[in-house]
């Protein structure tokens, strides 16, 4: 979750959301995500809504402490409960993120989904996610979480090398998370992720396909693979600006996809999103999917951004002022948006076309539409869903998927 929030109208003190955002509720699923802010350091590359120790000692006091943050979440959750008022729907995804998920107790994770079932209901067969760094769990962690409802885990795994590690700041060492997927394996989780990043300073194709050979060998049935981007105010863009590290350019980032792509393609994983791959529809990660084709999800947390109906919101960003407001009886929501038609057109080109199913070409305006027939002489469409109206992005466009979107939304 990027730390920098956007401008927008207040939110309603309690809340409330336009009755347009509830009208035909029932036929879009409604997911939760759940924001924990706290790590143990800062990894040098990240700019996301997270906060040390160090950096919350004396900024809000008991109101930050992590001590007493799941009590917080789950007035967030019965908040939720009050805005959606009867809306029906029981929550399909959950999805814990952070920072770091497991620097929390177990029994505290549990707790909130606990909250979440018993303010919403869980669908059957819901995909219960938590994110988990490789050195914040053990067998005894994972169980916990698991006989708790959690039936997926995400491990952030990065590299496999020590030298890349370090540059990103990462703390584990390397081999810790293949023996945390055979660790979660054990306990009865069916569905393990491994993120890894590509494009690190100093990291070689020899140390890229290292990490992918280490993934296959751990045994996931879904990856995780991004490419490393260096943000503005952070330790890594400050490194790099003084010429510590070298700065890796855009060719190498489409080489290391293209192996990943290679590699897990021949170990049986699929794409189905530009930066995701599974060894099934079982296996991907549902939540996500609902991010990418625009169903509704309730973001809880500071600075966690939530869309219903075509209404977006996001929380106040601090730990201390987050549970500030909640303790007022007072919604967290820093600002709002009510996203015009134009506003979901362009959003559903832009999630969709990065998905294995594509767009439909129906979205495309003129403009677009040539746009498209060029990328499709120029092979970054693939031909035959584009003659059954989607457009669907080659390998070679998925390299290029960015530009090839700025020129569909015309």
């Amino acid at each position: 979750m990027p730390s920098a929030l956007p401008d927008g109208e207040p939110v309603p003190s309690d809340g409330a959301l336009p009755a347009s955002a509830l009208s035909g509720s029932a036929e879009r699923p409604l997911g939760f995500y759940v924001h924990v802010p706290y790590c143990a350091t800062r990894c040098g590359y990240c700019d996301f809504n997270t906060y040390t120790a160090s950096e919350l000692r004396g900024s809000g006091g008991v109101l930050a402490s992590r001590d007493n943050y799941a009590d917080t979440l789950i007035d967030e959750i019965r908040l939720a409960r009050k805005v959606l008022g009867d809306d029906p729907r029981a929550v399909e995804t959950v999805f814990v993120g952070g920072g770091t998920p497991t620097l929390l107790p177990a029994a505290d994770l549990v707790r909130i989904l606990g909250a979440i079932r018993d303010e919403f209901g869980l669908a059957d067969g819901a995909e219960v996610t938590t994110e988990a760094n490789p050195d914040s769990v053990d067998p005894a962690y994972l169980a916990a979480l698991r006989a708790g409802g959690y039936n997926r885990v995400s491990f952030g795994m990065q590299s496999a090398k020590q030298h890349v590690l370090k540059i990103l700041d990462r703390t584990h060492t390397p081999g810790r998370p293949e023996a945390c997927v055979a660790e979660a394996r054990a306990e009865g989780f069916e569905h393990v992720n491994l993120d890894l990043i590509y494009g690190t300073p100093g990291e070689s194709d020899d140390d890229w396909k290292a990490s992918l050979d280490a993934v296959l060998g751990a045994g996931p049935d879904h990856v995780s693979a991004y490419a490393l981007i260096v943000e503005e105010g952070t330790q890594l863009a400050r490194r790099i600006r003084r010429g510590e590290v070298p700065m890796t350019d855009d060719d190498v980032h489409a080489d290391r996809y293209l192996m990943a792509d290679e590699v897990l393609s021949s170990a049986g994983f699929h794409w189905y999103e530009v930066s995701n791959w599974a060894t099934s529809e079982a296996a991907r990660c549902l939540h996500n999917e609902l991010y990418w084709r625009g169903a509704d999800w309730w973001g809880a947390g500071p600075g966690a951004h939530s869309h219903v109906g075509g209404v977006r919101w996001w929380n106040v960003k601090h730990p201390g002022a987050y549970a500030g407001r909640l303790a007022e009886g007072a919604s967290p929501g820093a600002g709002r948006e009510l996203l015009s038609q134009e506003d979901r057109r362009v959003e559903r080109i832009l999630l969709e076309l990065r998905l294995i199913d594509g767009c439909p070409l129906s979205l495309l305006k003129p403009a677009g539409l040539a746009a498209a027939e060029r990328a499709l002489a120029d092979g970054l469409l693939d031909p035959v869903p584009y003659g059954e109206g989607r457009a669907v992005l080659t390998l070679r466009g998925r390299l290029l998927a960015d530009a090839v979107v700025r020129d569909l939304v015309d």
